[in-house]
């Protein structure tokens, strides 16, 4: 692997009945091969789900049962599917949750596969490290960086943009060997990304809060920052304790 500019990326993206792997379905898939230059190959096809499409679901897509009833099934598209992923690094916003989507339904029918050992960029992380951006979305980096809109939320669309998205994200960068090193190690969030306290510094948040949110599943940068800032309290009540001999009174 040289110089960013010359390697080869795999960007892809799911839409699904939900956000589980494990009991959800795919039911549209995009992936796009391509270099700094241009695209180098594509390909796209909605998904016969087995399975009904929740309203919700529909909300955010727009793909509905009629649309993906007489299309492939899964377990007859993932041999070519994972040709086409495996070699490459692969290039995404959140793409552990459509990574793990595909790794279900290897194991669902019994197929192997080299994705959990694959090497990824995502593209929210490569975002909060950049740290410039109000919000990280995939559409609001879109606005961030002034990038055409593309259309419907689907998934090739989905794909052109963030592959946009992740050649202004990169231009600090002469080597993808130099992303990856990088993103090693946590990075510290200003806000927090989700839930009710969604967009606070996290010095406003309440202690009981940020104790309930470290049990929880979260990604390795909101837990590193919810710790740093337990920790900043931790060590602000000891010097408070330090400082003044009538604290323990």
């Amino acid at each position: 692997m040289g110089q960013i500019a010359t390697d080869t990326f795999i960007c892809f993206d799911l839409e699904t009945t939900g956000l589980d792997p494990v009991n959800d379905r795919i039911i549209e898939i995009a992936i796009v091969k391509f270099t700094f230059d241009g695209t180098i190959d594509s390909y796209e096809t909605l998904i016969d789900p087995e399975k009904i499409i929740s309203p919700d679901s529909i909300a955010i897509h727009n793909i509905t049962q009629d649309m993906v009833i007489d299309k492939p099934k899964i377990q007859d598209l993932l041999p070519a599917i994972l040709k086409k992923l495996q070699g490459h690094v692969i290039v995404g916003h959140s793409i552990k949750l459509d990574l793990d989507f595909i790794i279900q339904a290897c194991k669902r029918y019994d197929l192997p596969n080299m994705l959990t050992s694959c090497r990824y960029i995502d593209t929210l992380r490569l975002a909060r490290l950049y740290g410039q951006s109000p919000t990280n979305s995939l559409e609001k980096l879109r606005v961030h960086f002034n990038i055409s809109e593309e259309g419907a939320h689907r998934a090739m669309n989905d794909v052109i943009v963030n592959i946009d998205v992740f050649k202004y994200l990169s231009q600090s960068f002469k080597t993808t060997e130099s992303i990856f090193k990088k993103l090693e190690k946590p990075i510290l969030l200003k806000t927090m990304p989700l839930g009710k306290h969604k967009g606070r510094p996290f010095g406003e948040i309440p202690t009981e809060y940020l104790r309930w949110a470290l049990g929880k599943d979260f990604d390795q940068d909101l837990v590193f920052s919810i710790k740093t800032e337990l920790k900043k309290r931790k060590d602000g009540n000891r010097f408070h304790q330090i400082a003044n001999p009538f604290s323990e009174l």
